[in-house]
């Protein structure tokens, strides 16, 4: 920021130099000077010819300004190349460099000092969009908030030195040093003191009280929120899985039939999971080098392509783990009416084995009863008869 006020000066210096060798008489007037235009100081609103309504208040304010209206300069060196409308400046040097911008509004030392045509920019704060040249429709609030910004537009930064190296558009940061490190990533947002910081060049970013970490630091399209790993649930009986659809809408799978068409019965379709196969593994970013258990997407996709996930491109991610619970309840099912089958059959067999095993019993009984009397029969003593 040393440069930058060095430079301000200098500007400022030649700017004086300037007004007391081309002018003879400088235009000293004060107060209402007609055209409902008002100015207070040294070449305030010098060069006006058509334009009306505007206010000049210090040193050299709204110097360039001919036919523009509705322009507030409060402070020495504010919109002194102007010719836009409707902008406001309050503080020494904001807005110097503006010529057609219009729609600007910068309170702070320096705030959207560099501006030149860009239109629709709030700055508020030292040196806030400092640099800005065309940029348009951004806001920065905070001591140096998007204080480097030269061409980006639809950027929001809230806190000091919030955007404070972004070059690039329609960045959101809240909160001092948010997203402070970002350069030409485009589309991220970054909430809470810190947030973001390690974000350069990704875009659609979200840091949520997190800075960005981890190799993924800077990798597109990754979210870091605060606060919520290895935390307990604090009600866990209400608690659900969670998922995010592809429009980025977080909730939880709904298995109402209302939500549902086309039902039928998923029968042989849970077969598939005997092609599987099953692998340990480690993650190649897992620092702790732990093993793992699951499957191979690219395999799973080969027996069950509507089991696994793609991307944009049509490459295989991951596989949907949730759907494979589903499916082997549908086996155990089938295996367990299959057991109820033959449980049945194993009782209707022991009920006629019951049935045979006292028929036996019956005839072994009855055999015995005839053996019995014919042991008797045959026991019995013979009388013979004497001839006379």
């Amino acid at each position: 920021m040393k440069n930058r006020s060095t430079t301000f000066i200098i500007i400022l210096s030649v700017f004086a130099c300037f007004g007391l060798l081309s002018r003879a008489q400088a235009q000293g007037g004060e107060g209402d000077i007609g055209g409902g235009n008002t100015v207070e100081g040294f070449d305030a609103l010098a060069n006006v010819t058509t334009g009306g309504f505007n206010t000049a208040l210090g040193w050299g304010s709204l110097f360039g300004n001919t036919d523009a209206f509705f322009n507030t300069g409060v402070g020495a060196g504010t919109l002194v190349f102007s010719d836009g409308a409707q902008n406001t400046a309050a503080g020494a040097g904001a807005l110097l460099l503006n010529t057609t911008g219009s729609f600007c509004n910068a309170f702070g030392v320096n705030a959207l000092n560099a501006n030149d045509s860009g239109f629709f920019n709030n700055a508020h704060g030292r040196g806030a969009l400092f640099s800005n040249f065309d940029g348009s429709q951004n806001n920065a609030f905070g001591d140096l908030a998007l204080t480097s910004n030269v061409s980006g537009s639809f950027n929001t930064g809230i806190g000091d030195d919030a955007l404070f190296s972004c070059t690039s558009s329609s960045n959101t940061a809240v909160g001092d040093e948010a997203g402070n490190s970002i350069v030409d990533g485009s589309n991220n947002v970054c909430i809470g003191a810190g947030a973001g910081v390690g974000i350069v060049s990704a875009s659609n970013q979200v840091a949520i009280g997190s800075a960005a970490l981890g190799p993924f630091a800077d990798i597109s399209n990754t979210c870091f929120i605060a606060s919520i790993y290895n935390q307990p649930v604090s009600d866990a009986g209400s608690a659900q899985d969670t998922y995010v659809d592809q429009f980025n809408v977080l909730g939880f799978l709904p298995s109402s039939q209302r939500f549902k068409h086309d039902i039928q019965p998923m029968d042989k379709a849970s077969e598939a999971l005997y092609g599987l196969k099953p692998v340990t593994f480690k993650y190649n970013g897992d620092k702790t080098d732990r093993t793992q258990y699951g499957v191979i997407a690219e395999e799973v996709a080969k027996v069950a392509p509507d089991l696994v996930f793609r991307d944009k491109n049509g490459d295989v991610q991951t596989v949907r783990f949730e759907q494979i619970g589903a499916m082997l309840l549908n086996e155990f099912l089938k295996e367990h009416k299959k057991v109820e089958e033959q449980q049945a059959s194993i009782a209707e067999l022991k009920s006629t084995v019951g049935v045979l095993t006292a028929q036996l019993k019956e005839q072994a009984a009855q055999i015995q009863k005839v053996s019995a009397q014919l042991e008797v029969n045959k026991s019995a003593p013979q009388v013979v008869a004497n001839k006379p």
